[in-house]
């Protein structure tokens, strides 16, 4: 097996489920690494902030730690490298770093396929790009939805501690790019006012993008974590489980004077003796 086929050991010792009750990972690399392969231009500016631009230079990734606000993670298209954004999602700084991936690994796979993909607004009518689409996940999954707010679908996890909010009004587009006043609004944490993590995205963002992020979300398999960085997984809500099972407890003292005590009586050794001058009896056919 060639070296970079092996399988990489587990970066945790608990695992955390529900896997929204998760929190970023210390490090955004495996959510930077799909655009890389793929070819994209890193930079970082003087602040230390990284960004990522792809070859014709329509979508740029900001990773940025020392921004003006939580949003960590800003993804922007264009239709004219120098005009507005055509669409933009963000992911803030307590997102677990798995569904940043889940989307730029969808992101780098619709870049390879051209603008008529990675510029691929939703749409009712056209196969491929119905907004339903992203949504199928969750309901396939035990979402439910509820209509807690006027104006707004919302759908809810099982454990009602994630959720996804789709105002159906009209919006405003700039503030849709630079609030969380987005047509996607995906959260977790008691209430959507006040998230543990949240992640947006645009009215025009293709939906095969959301949808990497929302089947990724409501994958029912655990993320792994350290259990002592408490700032990884909300405490208080997420389950914790050991990677694994702890080492049998070894004997205490007590335990050892009762196994002495039911050990069974050593048997004598047998008698041997050295010599004899006694005869034994002749054998059958044996002549003098």
């Amino acid at each position: 097996m060639p070296p970079h086929d092996a399988p990489r050991p587990i970066d945790g010792d608990v695992y955390v489920s529900p896997r929204h009750l998760a929190a970023a990972t210390p490090t955004g690399d495996a959510a930077l690494q799909p655009l890389l392969d793929a070819g994209w231009e890193m930079a970082h500016d003087d602040l230390g902030n990284l960004h990522v631009h792809a070859p014709d230079r329509r979508i740029r990734l900001g990773y940025l730690p020392e921004g003006e606000d939580d949003g960590l993670w800003r993804i922007n298209a264009y239709e004219d490298p120098f005009g507005p954004p055509t669409w933009g999602a963000c992911f803030n700084n307590t997102c677990p770093t798995e569904f940043v991936h889940a989307f730029t690994t969808a992101l780098a796979r619709a870049y390879s396929r051209g603008p008529q993909a990675y510029l691929a607004s939703p749409s009712p009518i056209r196969e491929g790009r119905e907004p339903a689409l992203a949504i199928d996940p969750l309901v396939n999954r035990g979402w439910r939805a509820s209509h807690d707010r006027r104006g707004t679908l919302e759908l809810r996890a099982p454990d009602g501690l994630a959720g996804l909010a789709i105002p159906t009004g009209r919006l405003d587009p700039e503030k849709e790019l630079t609030t969380r006043d987005a047509r996607w609004q995906l959260w977790a944490g008691t209430s959507n006012d006040h998230p543990a993590w949240y992640a947006t995205a645009s009215t025009h963002t293709p939906v095969a993008l959301i949808r990497a992020v929302t089947e990724c979300v409501s994958d029912p398999a655990p993320l792994p974590r350290w259990r002592k960085d408490t700032h990884s997984y909300i405490q208080g809500m997420a389950r914790l489980t050991p990677l694994l099972p702890p080492d049998p407890p070894g004997p205490t003292p007590l335990d050892m004077r009762r196994l002495a005590g039911r050990r069974p009586a050593a048997l004598p050794s047998p008698s041997v003796p050295r010599w004899s001058t006694t005869s034994g009896p002749p054998r059958p056919g044996s002549r003098r």
